[in-house]
């Protein structure tokens, strides 16, 4: 074991002399990790002699099938590609990396797949390093006791959180913040590899811990967790933040990507139902008073954000229920006569394919170009020339779920009515067999903020190394 002082230790001795601390530099390589890190702004970030290098590599965005599966989003070769270079990166420059909510949905199964991955990229590419791992799994029995003492809240449009929902779901974790990542610094990690993690936590966990202010660190890791998202135009390029005492400054590390003062003010709005606030589980970062203030056509500056440490900590959970497998029908029509009628047609297949499938299924259909993506109220005054539709099935089992939809897929490519012209048949498929299983469905059951006397027995931290 080295007896060499953590990178928290070092980073004090220094950036802080005499009392002043100078500016410390955050390099977000990816906001989603696995997805591909783009190459040329990354290595552009590296010469500008980082600090620290942090990535997202989760998200409730994916939507639950990846947090009640256990699965990942990216493929692993993929992902290997990207943690090989931020590994390699971080480990030439003797920096921490961070990564948090490890293989999409941070439980158990995404978080033990990530280490494997760190484990192999080592081993191919002869690195040794300290290497921490945080769970972030949520222990059932203490949030059915915070549900019986009222300390569980939704979030949204969510019902309030059940003792039956809590054991039906197949995985629950919680968004870890700074402490966790600071207690696996401390402990000598080069590397710390986090299950589900608050966003903002990757990034501002060490300026926390050196004593920059918590207002600016949490500010800049809001804006830079996305890489340059937060640019004219925006896109997926590694980003700096550079943080001092009075606040940041952030530049993408594409030159032809501008941090702008609206940009960068208007990314407040990214994933908020508040533009102001930002709620973390030590407290709550306000911007209502932030300024945005170009230094340049490149570079934004901000400061003015405040920090209001939490009376009592919170922590955010998710958790995620089977509901069925899942079965979809791809198909399109351009046959106006079809498109005018396309809802009846619809309803009155369904009833053939319950007249012939027996069995406890849910069926429902969405038509692109009508009511695809929002549920208009009535249909558009001119019909598109051309439609795609989908169709779902969700069963009990995947036999019955198949069963269904290719009975769908035949009378509705044949169905008769008043005024078709095609017997042959009504629409067309993209694809053969366009019918497609993919899988087990899962919907959000548990989308809620838990009330906790302590953070750091949730967040368990092991260490090994490499």
């Amino acid at each position: 074991m080295s007896t060499r002082p953590d990178h928290l230790e070092r980073l004090r001795a220094q950036l802080i002399q005499g009392g002043r601390r100078a500016p410390f530099r955050a390099l977000s390589a990816s906001g989603q990790l696995g997805n591909g890190v783009l190459e040329p702004a990354f290595r552009e970030g590296l010469k500008r002699a980082p600090h620290s290098i942090g990535a997202d590599m989760g998200s409730v965005d994916p939507g639950p099938n990846y947090l009640g599966s256990g699965r990942m989003a990216p493929s692993d070769t993929i992902a290997r590609r990207d943690l090989g270079l931020l590994l390699e990166g971080a480990r030439a420059l003797d920096v921490p990396l961070i990564i948090g909510s490890a293989g999409t949905g941070g439980a158990k199964p995404h978080l033990e797949h990530t280490l494997e991955l760190v484990r192999a990229v080592a081993r191919e590419k002869g690195l040794h390093f300290r290497l921490a791992s945080i769970s972030a799994d949520m222990p059932r029995e203490l949030i059915k006791a915070a549900i019986r003492r009222n300390e569980v809240t939704p979030i949204g449009a969510i019902d309030p959180l059940t003792e039956a929902e809590v054991d039906g779901a197949a995985h629950i974790v919680g968004q870890m913040g700074v402490e966790a990542f600071q207690r696996a610094l401390r402990a000598g990690a080069d590397v710390v590899i986090a299950g589900r993690a608050c966003d903002t936590a990757v990034f501002s966990s060490i300026p926390a811990a050196l004593g920059y202010p918590m207002g600016a660190a949490m500010h800049m890791a809001k804006i830079i967790e996305c890489c340059s998202i937060a640019c004219m135009p925006g896109g997926r390029d590694s980003a700096l933040g550079t943080l001092d005492d009075d606040g940041f400054t952030m530049e993408s590390m594409n030159a032809s990507r501008h941090a702008t003062p609206l940009s960068v003010a208007a990314h407040s709005l990214y994933e908020q139902s508040d533009p102001y606030t930002v709620s973390e589980p030590e407290g709550t970062l306000h911007v209502e008073q932030a300024r945005y203030i170009a230094l340049d056509e490149h570079r934004c500056r901000v400061e003015g954000a405040q920090w209001v440490p939490a009376a009592r900590a919170s922590v955010k959970i998710e958790g995620a229920t089977r509901v069925g497998e899942r079965a979809l029908l791809l198909a399109g029509s351009a046959d106006p006569r079809v498109i005018e009628r396309i809802q009846t047609i619809l309803a009155e297949v369904e009833q053939v394919v319950r007249g012939i499938v027996a069995g406890e299924y849910r069926m429902w259909f969405r038509v692109y170009g009508i009511d695809g993506v929002v549920l208009w109220p009535q249909p558009p005054e001119h019909m598109p020339r051309e439609v795609f539709i989908l169709g779902e099935v969700i069963a009990d089992t995947p036999d019955l779920a198949k069963a269904a939809t290719t009975v769908l897929k035949q009378y509705l490519l044949h169905h008769g009515f008043p005024g078709r012209l095609s017997t042959a048949g009504n629409v067309a498929f993209p694809i053969t067999p366009p019918e497609v299983q993919t899988g087990t469905a899962y919907r959000f059951s548990v989308y809620h903020v838990m009330q906790v006397d302590e953070l750091a027995p949730l967040f368990p931290v092991t260490i090994e190394d490499l």
